[in-house]
């Protein structure tokens, strides 16, 4: 009779019967470990919480008051005779792949990730296993990204040409993740650095787990119009065509996107600049990560998982797709977690979560 997986997959997440918890569920449960904190990995309603501690106060932020215990990368605990530890994922600050073994079976669920070192977030490690669970939302041969020096070079010279003409810059990229990421490379130099309120809600969460960022500002009604032109403005995909964006006018506007590389994707948003800088893994990253782990089997979750799958089959794995609620943390055309409602004068108004029940990876 064969041996039941370590791991499984059910209508509440992945599962790890003989420890009794889940990685990632997307309905309430008894114990949940959390690979990172973007909504459509990390839902509220569970009693108890596990997460690395650069995770911790993001997830409060996000899921209100929880009961969450958090450890280190590579600070092996057990659960139920079950050993578990976290390993660098290299998606956004705190993110983690879990790796799990009993009985000399080892399976790791890498949630997110990317393997360029975008010198923010913990770089990926890979972690060699029997069986590993990944994504695949850029699993296509025409996603190959480029030197990142090459895209916020990019992105500091559009901004430095804002400048000189007298327009306002806003560039657009996801609360937590991308937001950091392009802070963390500007030539701040030109000026400084205004926040929507959703991403310096996201920063100030992030100060205080210790993160070391350079300053945002935080606009509001009283915000100079005339100093923001003079600096740039981040802002989350919800705020484009919206009254808050429109009163910086005249602006340029830019969209820091994986899908950028998509022709027409920039006209689609109706962006002056497309970047194509993803906090996910491009075609060539994903081989490359599922090679090193020397596993056997592939279980895919979310992106293009019919195509990556027939191409792991091909060259030698045995590949298969997942059902899962995974792929919503940039996945459509809108900042999907927390997305923050303002009224006309940019006031905020509550928080929401959003959570995106569609496969298709990050914009």
């Amino acid at each position: 009779m064969p041996r039941k997986p370590l791991l499984e997959f059910n209508d509440c997440g992945i599962y790890c019967s003989a420890g009794e918890f889940y990685i990632d569920p997307w309905k309430p449960v008894d114990k949940a470990l959390i690979t990172h904190a973007h909504s459509d990995h990390a839902r509220p309603g569970s009693k108890k919480y596990l997460a690395h501690n650069l995770s911790e106060e993001i997830l409060k932020y996000r899921l209100g008051d929880i009961d969450l215990e958090t450890i280190s990368y590579n600070e092996p605990v057990t659960i139920n005779g079950v050993k578990i530890s976290f390993h660098p994922a290299g998606h956004i600050i705190g993110s983690s792949q879990i790796r799990v073994e009993y009985k000399g079976e080892i399976w790791v669920v890498s949630g997110d990730y990317k393997l360029e070192d975008d010198g923010v977030c913990a770089p990926f490690e890979p972690v060699k296993c029997h069986s590993f669970i990944s994504e695949c939302t850029f699993g296509m041969p025409v996603y190959k990204w480029k030197p990142q020096k090459e895209i916020h070079d990019g992105i500091n010279s559009w901004w430095k040409q804002n400048l000189e003409e007298g327009k306002a810059t806003v560039i657009v990229g996801y609360s937590l993740g991308k937001a950091q990421r392009i802070l963390q490379h500007l030539d701040h130099s030109l000026g400084k650095v205004y926040a929507h309120g959703v991403i310096q809600n996201t920063q100030e969460a992030l100060l205080r787990n210790g993160l070391n960022l350079h300053a945002t500002y935080r606009i509001t009604p009283e915000t100079n119009k005339e100093e923001i032109r003079k600096g740039i403005v981040l802002a989350p995909p919800s705020s484009v065509g919206t009254p808050w964006m429109r009163k910086f006018q005249p602006y340029g506007f830019g969209y820091c996107s994986g899908w950028m590389a998509l022709r027409g994707a920039k006209r689609r948003m109706a962006a002056d600049r497309g970047f194509v800088l993803s906090d996910h893994a491009d075609w060539d990253g994903l081989v490359q990560a599922i090679e090193a782990t020397e596993c056997e089997t592939v279980y895919l979750t979310h992106g293009y998982t019919a195509s990556f799958s027939r191409y792991l089959s091909e060259i030698g794995y045995d590949a298969r797709e997942a059902k899962t609620l995974y792929g919503g943390d940039e996945a459509t055309e809108a900042d999907e977690a927390p997305v923050e409602i303002v009224d006309e004068e940019g006031d905020v108004i509550k928080d929401k979560e959003a959570v995106a029940e569609s496969g298709g990876g990050e914009l």
